[in-house]
C-alpha cells in the first residue's frame, strides 16, 4: 500500500471513532436526568444496575421490602455522587406496586426505564420443594415483574417513549436441576418479557431480555437452601464465586445499561451462559440427558425432607471449612461490596 493510501486509510479509521465516540456521548447525554427505577436494587445485582446507571446521569428509584437494607444502598448511592430515592415495596404485592409506581411519578414526574431486578433463589432436589416454594418463586420472580411492568405500562404507552429491561437468567432457557421453582418462574419471565416487546416495540416502548449466567453478586448468601443444605450450599456458593464459570456484578451492570442503552432485544451474559444456552437449543434431548446424569451423579442426594429452608448465610456459619471460604472469596468479597452482608 503506498504511503497515499495508508494516510487516506488512517484518516477514515480516526473519522470513523470520532463519529462513535460522538454518537456515544450523545446517546449517554440523553440519558442524564432519566427517571429509572429498579427492584431488588438495595443489594446484589440491583445495587451494582444502580450505582452504573447513577453514573450514566441517571436519577435512580430502588426499591426492596428491607428498609434498612433500601437506606445503606442509597446512602451509598449518593455518596458516590448520585441522585438515589429510597421506595420499600414487596413486588409480589400488587397493590404495593401500583403505590411504588404512583409515588414515582408523583415526585419525578416521569419514569423512563423500569429495571425488573428483585428475585428470590431456591436450591434443593424436587424431592424437599412443595407447591408453595413454586408459588413462591412465582410471586416474586414473574408476577413482580408483571405487576410493575403492567403498572409502568399504561403511561410509557401513551408518551410513546419508556423501555422495560427485564433481568431474567439463563435459568429460564435451560432448566437447571436442584432449582426447578427458581427455573419455572425465569421461563415465564422469558415469554412475558420477549411477547412484551413484539406488542410495544411499535408503540415507543422498549424491551430488553437480560438473560445472565451465573454472577459474583453475593447472592448465595440470601439464597434458601432445602435438603442436604450444607451441601446444596457449597456447589451452588463456588459456582456463583469462581471466575471461570461466573462474571463480576460491575461487568454485568455496565453490560446490562450498556444493552439498554442501544434498546437490544436480548443480551446473555457471559460465555458460559451463550454457550449453554445455543447447546441446548440445538441439541435439547442431549443437553437433558447431560443434566440428568448431572443431577444423579454430582448433585447432592435428597434427604432432610420436610425440614424448612435455610438461608445461605445461616447454612454457612453452621458448615465452616477453610477451603470453601479460600474458593468463595471473591464471591464473598462481592457480597461485602453489594449490602449483601
Amino acid at each position: 500500500m503506498t504511503d497515499k493510501k495508508w494516510f487516506w486509510a488512517g484518516a477514515a479509521a480516526v473519522g470513523a471513532s470520532v463519529l462513535v465516540a460522538h454518537r456515544s456521548r450523545r446517546t449517554w447525554a440523553g440519558w442524564r436526568g432519566k427517571v429509572v427505577l429498579i427492584t431488588g436494587g438495595s443489594r446484589g445485582l440491583g445495587l451494582a444496575l444502580a450505582k452504573e446507571f447513577s453514573r450514566a446521569g441517571c436519577v435512580v428509584v430502588i426499591c426492596a421490602r428491607r428498609a434498612d437494607e433500601l437506606e445503606r444502598a442509597r446512602l451509598e448511592i449518593e455518596l458516590g455522587g448520585g441522585d438515589a430515592f429510597a421506595v420499600p415495596c414487596d413486588v409480589s404485592d400488587q397493590a404495593q406496586v401500583q403505590e411504588m409506581i404512583r409515588e414515582t411519578y408523583e415526585r419525578f414526574g416521569s419514569l423512563d426505564v423500569l429495571v425488573n431486578n428483585a428475585g428470590i433463589i431456591q436450591v434443593g432436589p424436587i424431592e424437599t420443594m412443595g407447591v408453595e416454594d413454586i408459588e413462591q418463586a412465582m410471586n416474586t420472580n414473574f408476577w413482580g415483574m408483571v405487576y410493575t411492568s403492567m403498572a409502568a405500562l399504561p403511561r410509557m404507552l401513551d408518551r410513546r417513549h419508556g423501555q422495560i429491561v427485564n433481568i431474567t437468567s439463563i435459568g429460564g432457557k435451560v432448566s437447571v436441576p436442584h432449582m426447578l421453582p427458581y427455573t419455572c418462574a425465569k421461563f415465564a419471565a422469558v415469554g412475558f418479557s420477549e411477547g412484551l416487546r413484539a406488542e410495544a416495540a411499535g408503540k415507543g416502548v422498549k424491551v430488553t431480555t437480560v438473560v445472565p449466567g451465573l454472577m459474583r453478586t453475593g447472592s448465595f448468601l440470601n439464597a434458601f437452601f432445602k435438603g442436604d443444605r450444607e451441601a446444596e450450599s457449597r456447589w451452588f456458593s463456588l459456582g456463583a464465586s469462581l471466575p471461570g464459570p461466573s462474571i463480576s456484578a460491575s461487568r454485568a451492570a455496565r453490560a446490562i445499561v450498556a444493552a439498554a442503552r442501544r434498546g437490544d432485544a436480548e443480551v446473555i451474559l457471559s460465555w458460559p451462559a451463550k454457550l449453554l444456552a445455543r447447546f441446548h437449543a440445538l441439541f435439547p434431548a442431549l443437553s437433558a440427558a447431560q443434566f440428568s446424569w448431572i443431577n444423579e451423579q454430582i448433585l447432592p442426594a435428597a434427604k432432610n425432607l420436610g425440614a424448612e429452608a435455610a438461608r445461605g448465610s445461616d447454612v454457612r456459619r453452621s458448615d465452616p471449612s477453610r477451603l470453601l471460604d479460600a474458593l468463595t472469596a471473591m464471591g464473598r468479597s462481592a457480597a461485602n461490596r453489594l449490602n449483601q452482608v
